[in-house]
């Protein structure tokens, strides 16, 4: 039995420039969205790579991927790793592609050393986190989680109508196992902080203790298209002017209370044209919160400010929470595991809650689970300037695999 397994950065990093190919972009990031031509791809990449170390590759209904490497053990459940392989429209070569590819290289040191766990190891691919195709966020870990069926995914549509089952069913990856029915006895997640603290406070590993509470919405506000100019201001019914005010009261909602956020992030204007008076708008708002309590009086506190500005203005809205994803705490025995996984390594680490929504906020429901954070350039993500440094992604790798196996350590007594 080895003691001291070392992850091999330069191959790690080697990987994640070769998938960064499938769905790269001329600005250096990815576009590699849910069920496209490009996530078919880096999945048959991805399963051919563990194929490659005697893993066995299975597929669920909704598209997870799991690769389990035998242990000595094979009637325990397998002590997980992963995250995700999609990307946003305009995403980085880091966010949730380091978390199953810094799992892969914990998986190559295990096999090229020959060490032995007494329980299974696997990786897993969750399907759709990014939620940028097909919303919502996170909705196949979702599904395995059974916070919603396989027929609510197969029934999402992307806003040019294509269906979540049938795209999966084009690019071959739904699969005969039934979500849920694949067991694994804990979860870690590697992956980028996506916010500035690790680099600020020049700490390496953010040992993860939660995921605070999201909610996402969607509103349609209705006016009325008309001429610019042959409609005098008096009686216009302006739905972008509508739009416009509701939106600069959901950042105040967000800045009232802090550390919560509340964000407008898609917005789609009808008929769009110069001469025209905007008479439909569509955008989405996105309120999050460590405290549920606290989440509940920012879903009111929008909610009202719906129903303040736009009837004044003789504009129609309809407004509907499509998502709602509750605060999460992780498990203190996966925690400890990481923690000694950062010290072994010697690595400066820090507690901290999680302000992105990940798969393991859905699978702690399920099974325990934890993460890890490594620092990103300026704390940016969600774009194609997203940056984690070679020694950040090795750092990450290397307390994953630690943490792996001072789990599978205590499996043994």
């Amino acid at each position: 039995m080895l003691t001291n397994l070392n992850i091999n950065p330069q191959r790690l990093w080697d990987s994640l420039m070769e998938t960064a190919k499938f769905g790269g972009t001329a600005k250096g990031g990815i576009k590699r969205l849910t069920l496209s031509d490009e996530d078919r791809q880096v999945r048959d990449w991805f399963k051919a790579q563990c194929e490659a170390l005697g893993c066995t590759v299975s597929v669920d209904e909704v598209g997870n991927m799991f690769a389990v490497r035998p242990g000595r053990n094979n009637e325990l459940p397998p002590i997980a790793m992963g995250s995700h392989l999609d990307t946003q429209p305009t995403g980085g070569k880091f966010d949730g592609v380091l978390g199953v590819l810094g799992a892969l290289e914990a998986m190559r040191t295990l096999h090229e050393q020959g060490y032995e766990t007494n329980a299974p190891v696997e990786i897993i691919n969750w399907t759709n986190e990014e939620g940028s195709r097909f919303a919502p966020a996170m909705l196949a870990s979702g599904v395995f989680a059974g916070v919603f069926t396989p027929d609510y995914a197969y029934e999402r549509l992307d806003r040019d109508g294509i269906s979540f089952k049938d795209e999966l069913e084009r690019i071959g990856y739904r699969g005969t196992e039934k979500a849920g029915a694949h067991k694994f006895q804990a979860m870690f997640e590697l992956h980028i902080e996506q916010g500035p603290i690790l680099e600020d406070e020049k700490t390496m590993i953010g040992v993860v203790t939660g995921v605070q509470g999201m909610r996402w919405y969607e509103v349609t506000v209705t006016g009325q298209d008309a001429h610019t100019g042959a409609t005098p201001m008096y009686l216009r019914k302006n739905a972008l002017l509508g739009a416009a005010r509701i939106i600069e009261a959901i950042d105040a909602i967000g800045q009232k209370h802090q550390p919560g956020v509340a964000t407008v992030g898609l917005i789609e204007n009808k008929p769009n044209s110069r001469n025209v008076v905007p008479g439909e708008v569509f955008f989405t708002v996105d309120l999050r919160h460590p405290d549920e309590e606290v989440l509940e009086v920012m879903e009111r506190e929008f909610r009202a400010a719906l129903e303040a500005a736009l009837p004044p203005m003789k504009l129609a809205y309809e407004e509907k929470r499509i998502w709602i994803s509750p605060a999460v705490k992780f498990a203190p025995e996966l925690i400890e595991c990481v923690e000694h996984g950062a010290d072994k390594a010697g690595f400066a680490m820090r507690r901290m809650v999680s302000g992105a929504g990940h798969d393991a906020a859905y699978i702690a429901r399920v099974a325990p689970t934890t993460m890890i954070f490594v620092p990103c350039e300026g704390g940016l993500s969600h774009n194609e300037a997203e940056s984690t440094s070679f020694d950040e992604c090795a750092a990450g790798a290397q307390v994953l695999l630690n943490a792996v196996i001072e789990h599978d350590r205590r499996l043994a007594g």
